[in-house]
């Protein structure tokens, strides 16, 4: 794994965020992150138990305003599509985040935002999913679950923020959520509860050319 990326999650490993389960200090990038439920925190453990409740809370919302945009895309916005294969291989990809159901006034209960770069990297011992673009970029790894489901951690990245805090110093910037495989070269990045906008967002994941 690239120092960068170790160093991602590496400030919750040695403060041990997670369960009693969390490595020692002297834990190796390897082991860090090649279980992710040795080093989530409390917090994004709870909202990783708790994704089918966002997708019930936010969907109904977000088909008020963005039902056509549902509609169009049925595999993408079933909460219970998951196909084999869920780690998407390394390289470019185009990506959409959706936002769905409001969190805080100012918000709405759909938003979608145009197609923007972003990158899965082999580092190693696990892979990285970054997005290159625009002024919210999640940034985190990718930790094998099971064939259908890989889990993502990493922090929220902004404005002309080049490098990602430490997982677990900011709970705020912390980001949790999964990555399933909904199609044919199709992946989608889920992120229950989010701290900011919305109660669920959805990011496309296609490969670019």
């Amino acid at each position: 794994m690239t120092r960068g990326w170790a160093a991602l999650l590496a400030g919750c490993a040695l403060a041990g965020c997670g369960h009693g389960d969390a490595p020692p200090a002297a834990a190796s990038a390897k082991s860090v992150a090649l279980s992710w439920q040795a080093i989530v925190t409390d917090a994004d453990r709870d909202r990783l138990r708790r994704w089918r409740d966002a997708w019930m809370a936010a969907l109904p919302l977000a088909k008020r305003t963005g039902a056509a945009v549902i509609a169009a895309d049925p595999s993408l916005f079933d909460p219970d599509r998951a196909l084999s294969d869920a780690m998407p291989p390394p390289g470019d990809y185009h990506c959409r985040m959706f936002k769905l159901g409001a969190n805080g006034v100012p918000a709405k209960d759909f938003i979608w935002y145009p197609t923007q770069a972003c990158r899965v990297t082999d580092e190693g011992e696990a892979y990285s999913l970054r997005l290159l673009d625009g002024a919210q970029r999640p940034a985190g790894l990718l930790l094998r679950d099971t064939d259908a489901r890989a889990i993502f951690l990493g922090t929220l990245v902004l404005g002309d923020e080049t490098t990602p805090l430490q997982y677990g110093r900011d709970a705020t910037r912390d980001m949790a959520g999964y990555v399933e495989r909904v199609g044919p070269g199709k992946w989608r990045l889920v992120l229950p509860w989010p701290h900011f906008e919305s109660l669920l967002d959805v990011v496309e994941l296609t490969p670019a050319g």
